[in-house]
């Protein structure tokens, strides 16, 4: 089954918000986004080796982002203020999978100067919503840390569901953490007649 891509490159709104699919343009501000919020982000996030925090290694990144994203096989979201050009937050969808699947991952990040907001929750339903109404995905999962309480309030909020728990899931920081599984479900999913 292939599913047509309606637009690769989606840029949506809700509130003061504007979240849009990364593009080739967008390289120097993911660059500053993650220099800035390096030191916050690290206790959450793999260990990132240094080309991670470079232009150089962004654009090489976002050319495969880009592709992936016409493909339909991944969407990066980047989150702003409406009137700011500065990236509030990041939305990772991978491992999206049609049939039998139908589902993907989420991963977030926001930045320190944007928490507290309410802006990864509203973004999050915002974007699922797209992939749901555009993919026909069934399931989105996403996992957080036992400790970050910030992250199961956001995915809770949002309408995740909790589903159980993995020992030493994910690489974080250079150990192996636990994390509790979640997912949402879309409740209007219907088949294609193609499957």
């Amino acid at each position: 089954m292939s599913i047509e891509i309606i637009n690769p490159f989606p840029s949506l709104n809700v509130d003061n918000l504007v979240i849009r699919a990364i593009q080739k343009a967008d390289v120097a501000r993911v660059v500053r986004y993650f220099q800035v919020n390096r030191t916050f982000l690290t206790p959450w996030e793999p260990l990132r080796p240094d080309g991670f925090f470079t232009y150089e290694g962004w654009e090489r990144r976002v050319i495969q982002l880009t592709e992936l994203q016409r493909h339909g096989l991944a969407y990066y979201f980047l989150i702003f203020e409406q009137g700011s050009e500065e990236i509030a937050g990041v939305i990772t969808y991978n491992n999206i999978m049609q049939f039998p699947f139908h589902a993907c991952n989420v991963g977030y990040s926001l930045a320190e100067a944007s928490q507290g907001k309410g802006l990864m929750r509203r973004s999050l339903k915002v974007t699922n919503q797209w992939l749901f109404d555009n993919l026909n995905l069934h399931r989105i999962m996403a996992s957080y840390m036992p400790r970050n309480t910030r992250s199961e309030a956001v995915l809770l909020e949002a309408g995740f569901v909790k589903e159980g728990e993995a020992k030493d899931y994910l690489l974080i920081n250079g150990q192996w953490e636990d994390h509790i599984l979640t997912s949402v479900i879309n409740p209007h999913w219907v088949a294609s007649i193609n499957e």
